[in-house]
């Protein structure tokens, strides 16, 4: 189902496997996407369908994130509107004959479906949110799940400045995507005993930005940027 080639750790070339232990009551591997989405796009939905389709992770919940600590309140759209777009935009891409209003059927392994799913998980939980505190809360309710985290270079290169990032190191594999197709940082940050590290060899780069869609919109000048089950 998906290359090992490509899934190359970010301190060497040698292959991993995500998680690096699993316990024999884990049923499932969930990759945690998190982010604004404000507003969501093509570059969005594209990683987290070449992220199936490429490593052993089984599912991808892309969460929006109400109250982003590292970002402008000001220029977020209503949190409801951004779900909702969300799983508009999942019911259009993959399997469309699988696929379903917030969530998108990726093709099969070993005889089970792989899904991106749409989540107003942080929806419930105290603000800001800090992704810390929604792994912990993940990992309570879902104790059979092993969950990673999904994330691009250029949260990788602030991660320190995250609340409690030696507690995301140290207890998640974390899954960078690199900026421009490029390799980026290539060693870890001191302070902590990183459980898993993994930089997404190969992932496509995707030239789209919601700040850049949010500026065109502003000047009246919107290109296509949401997925289309005709593409």
């Amino acid at each position: 189902m998906y290359d090992k080639s490509l899934f190359a750790c970010i301190f060497g070339e040698n292959v991993v496997t995500l998680p690096s232990q699993i316990k024999t009551t884990i049923v499932k591997r969930v990759a945690i996407y998190g982010g604004s989405f404000n507003p969501v796009h093509f570059g969005h939905t594209g990683l987290a369908e070449w992220v199936l389709r490429h490593t052993p992770i089984d599912e991808i919940w892309m969460m929006v994130s109400p109250n982003n600590p590292l970002k402008d309140p000001h220029i977020l759209a209503d949190e409801q509107q951004r779900i909702n777009d969300l799983r508009l935009a999942l019911a259009k891409i993959g399997n469309t004959d699988k696929s379903r209003l917030g969530e998108a059927c990726i093709g099969m392994d070993n005889g089970q479906a792989k899904w991106i799913k749409a989540s107003d998980f942080e929806f419930g939980l105290p603000r800001p949110n800090y992704t810390a505190n929604t792994l912990r809360e993940l990992s309570k309710r879902y104790p059979d799940i092993a969950f990673s985290l999904l994330i691009g270079e250029d949260n990788w290169d602030i991660f320190t400045q995250w609340r409690e990032w030696q507690f995301i190191a140290e207890n998640y594999p974390i899954l960078v995507y690199p900026r421009h197709g490029e390799q980026g940082q290539q060693t870890l940050p001191k302070g902590a005993d990183y459980k898993e590290v993994t930089y997404l060899k190969g992932a496509p780069y995707f030239d789209v930005s919601s700040t850049e869609i949010r500026r065109r919109k502003t000047e009246g000048r919107i290109r296509k940027a949401e997925p289309d089950k005709n593409d």
